[in-house]
């Protein structure tokens, strides 16, 4: 994939601004990032019938170039084949043994089904927190201890691409801010080392917004 122009950044950083997109999920991660700080105790999981394989691999992929192992998820699988890989063969078991260390992120492109919601609020009992990136399901949002909805039909980006904004603010420094409480700290401009970096995850989300390669 080639790197962004000058040009392409701007005006992807424009349409961003223009929705609160950029805010929205950066605060989303920034939270997600500052809870799971266990290695291996990141769980990810989505529905029975969809499984969250793009974010896992964007999130492990800036687990990686960012140096936070615990930000490194574990995708956990409702059913597991025989003989598949370590790493693609962690069960629902995982979740019922998931404790206070634990912090899962759950991926739902529809509504959740009570199965899942189901496995959520005996995790919440457990003290895992929960990280919802859904479709403004109300019952999914009602366990989760922080949300980001995108409301079908009505969000400037597609489900994908929010995955996308979601896994690349995770990976970004936490830059300090004056005065910024809470989990998420208000960012400062990057330093120009950190810039290389940006533009490469820009790009990777300009893929997914326009569905072409950036040149």
């Amino acid at each position: 994939m080639g790197s962004m122009d000058a040009d392409q950044v701007a005006a992807l950083r424009m349409l961003l601004a223009r929705t609160g997109w950029l805010e929205r999920t950066r605060y989303f991660a920034r939270a997600l990032r500052r809870q799971a700080r266990t290695p291996a105790g990141l769980l990810i999981v989505g529905t029975p019938l969809e499984e969250p394989w793009h974010m896992t691999a964007h999130l492990a992929d800036e687990a990686r170039l960012a140096g936070l192992p615990g930000l490194d998820p574990v995708l956990l699988r409702w059913a597991p084949p025989p003989g598949a890989p370590p790493h693609l063969s962690v069960g629902m078991d995982r979740l019922a043994a998931a404790a206070r260390d634990d912090t899962l992120l759950v991926v739902s492109p529809g509504a959740a089904p009570p199965p899942l919601l189901e496995r959520l609020a005996g995790a919440r009992k457990t003290g895992v927190t929960i990280f919802a990136l859904d479709r403004d399901d109300p019952e999914l949002e009602a366990l989760a201890h922080e949300s980001l909805p995108v409301l079908p039909g009505s969000a400037p980006l597609s489900f994908d691409a929010a995955q996308h904004l979601v896994s690349a603010a995770a990976g970004e420094p936490d830059w300090p801010a004056d005065g910024a409480q809470g989990y998420l700290d208000g960012p400062a401009p990057p330093a120009l080392g950190g810039l290389v970096g940006l533009r490469s995850r820009l790009a990777r989300l300009l893929d997914a917004v326009s569905g072409t390669p950036a040149e």
